[in-house]
């Protein structure tokens, strides 16, 4: 059986052009578009921050790597292995898949459709159907053919639908950034966190090790008979409470390395390898710069994922709307018919069928009406949802920039009291020697000179991670990197996305 390619006949093609797409057209160009156009909220920000700022207030600096500001290699590093394995990060960038794989299907609900079936089929009829003559009985019945289908979006529903894929794929870059900024400021936080654990331990062995001189000290003047058992016993309590201490800041250096850990996707050994190194609490430079606050609403990605979210659900107001009114479409189908295999390719085979459809829920029973509301309502959450995001910005920033603000005039205070502390201890352990003062006073001066360089290094660890609040606040490291997937959107003079263009 020779094969013979399927050819419309010039007059089908002829009349499916007049009567489907020369109207189509025309209808097209003079529809409207149902829903509410998008326009960006319009939100207010303070003028400017209540805490004091370093540097140039009217521009933000170094927020691009700003863990770079700390100039230690170990935090680059962790960073650096944040960036490129975290599986957060690889869940966000599949989010950006399926959201640019979601608009494409958003796409092709507005183009024609084409659809290829054959089929075989024996079929055996009522004998009496055939009494006037004679007819094959059982009959085959071959059909192969395709039929194709465009709906007319003239009211704009699916241009609508299109618009919210749109706004939602930006939306999802966006959530890429942020999760960027959150990630980083948590691996830099926990690193900080290491560095401030190892210091406190270290000040604690110190500590432990001249109470352990105490220790020696009273047992000699006693068995010299110059001091009271009680003397040693006192010195011994407040050597074993030091030394308890320690076990204590090692399981919560322990879970520090272990959350540097997951934030890397490395094993624990690997990640202690990396902390081998004693660098101390990381410490940033003085000055910093936050800009405006109205600068958050450009800089934060959080933001412009919550505004891009509510232009997707603005949309989806339109998409519900469009069930009110008619659906308009163009069908068509053409395939070869016959009881007889050998005849299949044969023109006198062919049957076709055109035309246009409406469709129209005339009565819904107030479902259409009640799924609008349900999304005006969504959109309304939206906006809330924008407004909140923007006042949590600044309250993190606020946060931020006090803790800076009070933190260096702590660590001022806490320096100069450590300072009298280390002083003290060696006075009074000169004057317990020579029998000038009780033990007691030593006792009270090397908890005081401990407690006071234990809380020196838990404040230097907390500025630092003040400054590491602030970048994360500000928007900082989202800059670092364009979303590694191949058809990114375009942004716009370096700002944020385009907002979605009408479609009409």
């Amino acid at each position: 059986m020779n094969f013979q390619p399927i050819l419309l006949p010039w007059r089908i093609k002829r009349a499916l052009f007049r009567s489907v797409f020369v109207p189509a057209a025309i209808v097209m160009q003079g529809c409207v578009i149902v829903g509410v156009d998008y326009q960006s909220p319009v939100v207010s920000a303070p003028d400017a921050w209540t805490q004091s700022v370093k540097g140039d207030v009217n521009r933000r600096s170094g927020l691009t790597q700003w863990w770079k500001a700390y100039n230690d290699p170990a935090l680059n590093q962790m960073i650096e292995k944040t960036r490129t394995a975290n599986p957060n990060l690889k869940i966000a960038s599949q989010n950006i898949e399926i959201a640019r794989a979601q608009r494409g299907v958003a796409e092709s609900l507005a183009l024609p459709g084409i659809n290829g079936d054959a089929s075989y089929s024996r079929n055996r009829a009522s004998r009496s159907l055939f009494a006037t003559g004679p007819a094959p009985n059982p009959s085959d019945l071959y059909v192969a053919g395709f039929d194709a289908g465009w709906e007319l979006d003239i009211f704009g529903g699916l241009r609508r639908n299109i618009e919210a894929s749109d706004a939602n794929l930006e939306a999802s870059f966006e959530i890429y950034r942020d999760t960027l900024v959150t990630l980083f400021s948590e691996t830099a936080l926990n690193y900080i966190e290491y560095r401030t654990l190892q210091e406190r331990i270290r000040l604690a062995i110190a500590n432990a090790a001249a109470q352990q001189d105490s220790v020696e000290l009273t047992q000699a003047r006693l068995d010299a008979g110059l001091a009271p058992r009680i003397d040693v016993t006192q010195a011994t309590s407040n050597l074993e409470t030091t030394r308890a201490i320690i076990p204590q800041l090692k399981i919560q250096l322990d879970a520090s390395r272990n959350r540097l850990a997951r934030l890397t996707a490395e094993d624990p050994a690997a990640v202690d390898r990396i902390l081998r190194s004693r660098g101390g609490i990381p410490t940033p430079p003085r000055s910093y710069s936050a800009g405006m606050p109205c600068d958050l609403i450009r800089a934060r990605p959080d933001i412009r994922a919550a505004e891009r979210q509510l232009a997707a659900q603005t949309a989806l107001i339109g998409v519900a709307e469009s069930d009110l009114y008619p659906r308009f479409t163009l069908f068509g189908d053409f395939s070869l018919q016959t009881i007889s295999s050998s005849n299949f390719w044969d023109t006198s085979t062919g049957a076709y069928s055109f035309g246009p459809a409406i469709q129209w829920q005339i009565f819904s029973a107030g479902r259409i009406r009640n799924n609008i509301r349900i999304e005006e309502a969504a959109t309304e959450q939206a906006l809330r949802n924008y407004e909140n995001t923007i006042l949590l910005a600044v309250e993190e920033v606020e946060n931020s920039m006090s803790g800076i603000a009070n933190g260096w005039d702590r660590v001022a205070t806490l320096g100069r009291a450590d300072s009298a502390a280390r002083e003290t201890v060696d006075l009074v352990k000169d004057n317990y020697q020579n029998g000038l003062v009780d033990f007691q006073r030593v006792l009270d001066a090397e908890r005081t000179k401990f407690s006071t360089e234990d809380d020196l290094a838990v404040a230097r660890g907390n500025i630092s991670q003040s400054y590491v609040s602030l970048y994360k606040a500000l928007g900082g490291g989202s800059e670092v990197e364009l979303v590694p997937t191949p058809e990114a959107p375009v942004k716009a003079n370096g700002g944020p996305f385009n907002v979605t263009k009408r479609r009409n």
